[in-house]
C-alpha cells in the first residue's frame, strides 16, 4: 500500500496537475483546451493527464477528433477513503522502528552496567528512561516499597524520584502510603 500512496501523491505533487484536476472538477476538457487555459504545450498537458490517469483520477472519452478528459470524482473519493483509512496509514509505517527514540535515549543515559548516568530533566527523555526502568518489574507481581527501592537502586541512587515518576506516569500502580507497588 505504501507504494500506491507514493504514486498517488507524486501524481498530485505538481501544481499544473492540481490545476488540471481543478479545471476537470468543473467540466470535461480536451488536451488543447487545457493547454490554452494553462498556457502550456499540448504535449506537457498530455504528460500530466497520463500521470493522473495512471492513478485513476481522470479518464478520457473520444469525441470527434479529440479525447475529452474528465475527473473521475467517484474514483477520487474511493481512493481518498482507501488511502486515508486507519489500516492503510498504519501499514505505511510498518517498517518504522517504534522504539528507535527510546533506544537512542537509553544509549545516551545508560552506562554499560545498565545504571543511569543521570535522570533526564526533559519530559520525553524521562518517559523513555522510565519505560526502560519499568521492565525490571514483572507484570502483575506485587512489590513492597523496600523491594522497589532495591531494584531501582541498580538504576540510580535517587530511588524516591524514580518510584514517584513511575507511579506518576502510570507505569506502576501503588496502594496507599508505603503500600505495595505493581506493574499492570
Amino acid at each position: 500500500m505504501s507504494e500506491e500512496l507514493v504514486t498517488f501523491f507524486k501524481a498530485l505533487s505538481d501544481a499544473n496537475r492540481l490545476k488540471i484536476i481543478g479545471l476537470l472538477a468543473q467540466q470535461p476538457y480536451s488536451v488543447e483546451e487545457l493547454a490554452a487555459l494553462l498556457d502550456l504545450k499540448a504535449s506537457t498537458v498530455s504528460h500530466h493527464l497520463s500521470k493522473l490517469s495512471q492513478v485513476g483520477l481522470v479518464s478520457a472519452k473520444a469525441d470527434s477528433y479529440y479525447n475529452v478528459y474528465r475527473l473521475d470524482e467517484k474514483a477520487l473519493e474511493a481512493k481518498s477513503r482507501s488511502i486515508f483509512s486507519q489500516e492503510n496509514l498504519a501499514a505505511s509505517v510498518a517498517d518504522v522502528d517504534a522504539d528507535a527514540y527510546d533506544n537512542k535515549v537509553v544509549r545516551d543515559y545508560v552506562r554499560k552496567d545498565g545504571s543511569l548516568k543521570t535522570i533526564p530533566a526533559q519530559l520525553k527523555k524521562l518517559q523513555a528512561i522510565l519505560r526502560y526502568v519499568v521492565k525490571a518489574f514483572k507484570v502483575g507481581k506485587r512489590y513492597s516499597e523496600k523491594q522497589v527501592n532495591e531494584i531501582l537502586r541498580d538504576y540510580h541512587e535517587d530511588t524516591a524520584s524514580l518510584r514517584r515518576e513511575l507511579v506518576g506516569f502510570g507505569l506502576m500502580k501503588r496502594e496507599g502510603g508505603g503500600g505495595e507497588y505493581w506493574r499492570e
